[in-house]
């Protein structure tokens, strides 16, 4: 299916079955598919699976971040942080301590790291703990509301934003600030999941339990909107495509939709179909994709975003499903590097002596 439409920055938003991923640190046991068995789909599209990466290790798994400078991936695996090399595919160092850790954010000017670390299930509270991105040494911990699961950086504000998924706030921390100083606190309501900022003053989250996205002001921190996501429903994952050329993907693992939003007006711009058990999407600005993370098909959604010489302009992105990857059941969260372009998602992978392990997927341009 192809769409034309006339947008302006767009968010990308994804959508999950919440009783399927109720638990995103410590999600049952899933079964393999190994890297080998993608290979029928991969001629159909524009990605393959490129390798699978085994780490090892017990526990759950949650969000990952890329950092494309240092050549290093982190992901939250429920009570620690592994560090993967990704010039040489090894693990690196684990960051441990951090009970159910669900994110990772980085600070590059400080050499900072933080962690969201929610504690035992029921913990009335959190913390964020911020570690030194060059020794991995933990720093201090920083309190939060109950359940802290999302967080980012938004260079425009240089604060740390912390999405409590079960208390409905955000804790915004000033990583400059003294160690004792209290972080402030903005109420949004709901159940939290992933957020993103655009870089210019505007931080987006999603509300899984209103089913919209509710948008920030970052440097005031006031919440200015709240936007329902409709078709979709139980937004998780969410990308942004700063440049205003794409949208927002939301993606609803009962209804198997991506939803595009406009950043600026909250207006529901197109639908997609995606497949089930999305817990992620990544959106790369060079390739013009959004890729869905499918957990429950084992499947990944690539959407094209198609601009050819006549329509090369900020108001006439056109949108289509080329390509559905096989990749691992419980690949449902996904991060990007921009600048190898390569999707990297956690799963139960295909270790080298054939038995299911924990590791990567690494899902990439076919001349990449």
């Amino acid at each position: 299916m192809n769409f034309r439409l006339p947008l302006s920055v767009i968010l990308v938003v994804a959508c999950s079955n919440a009783t399927w991923a109720a638990d995103s640190a410590t999600p049952a046991a899933v079964s393999a598919t190994s890297a080998a068995a993608a290979k029928p789909a991969e001629s159909s599209g524009p990605l393959a699976v490129l390798k699978t990466i085994p780490l090892g290790g017990d526990g759950g798994w949650d969000y990952l971040t890329v950092d494309s400078s240092n050549h290093r991936l982190y992901v939250a695996r429920a009570t620690r942080v592994m560090v993967v090399d990704l010039l040489t595919d090894k693990l690196l160092a684990e960051i441990p301590d951090t009970p159910g850790c669900h994110g990772i954010a980085l600070v590059p000017d400080r050499n900072e790291g933080f962690i969201t670390s929610g504690g035992k299930r029921g913990d009335p509270t959190g913390n964020v703990i911020v570690f030194d991105t060059k020794t991995l040494k933990v720093l201090r911990k920083i309190p939060t509301g109950a359940g802290p699961d999302a967080i980012l950086f938004d260079p425009a504000s240089k604060k740390v934003f912390c999405f409590n998924h079960r208390d409905g706030s955000v804790t915004v921390i000033d990583p400059a600030a003294p160690a004792d100083a209290k972080p402030a606190t903005i109420e949004v309501g709901g159940t939290l999941e992933f957020a993103v900022a655009d870089g210019k003053g505007h931080v987006y989250v999603n509300v899984e339990d209103k089913s919209e996205v509710v948008a920030i002001d970052s440097k005031e921190l006031k919440v200015f909107a709240h936007w329902p996501i409709s078709p979709g429903q139980e937004p998780t994952g969410l990308d942004i495509d700063e440049s205003g050329r794409l949208g927002s993907l939301l993606f609803s693992a009962t209804s198997g939709k991506m939803i595009v939003l406009n950043a600026t007006s909250g207006k529901v711009v197109a639908t997609l179909p995606t497949g089930n058990g999305v817990d992620g999407c990544a959106f790369d600005p060079k390739l013009r994709m959004v890729v869905s993370a499918n957990g429950k098909d084992g499947t990944t959604t690539v959407i094209q975003d198609f601009l050819t010489v006549k329509s090369l302009r900020i108001n006439d992105p056109r949108f289509d499903v080329v390509q559905t990857l096989p990749t691992a059941k419980g690949a449902r969260t996904i991060a990007v590097d921009p600048k190898t372009h390569r999707f990297y998602l956690p799963c139960n992978a295909t270790g080298q002596d054939g038995q299911p392990t924990f590791g990567l997927v690494v899902v990439g341009p076919k001349d990449k």
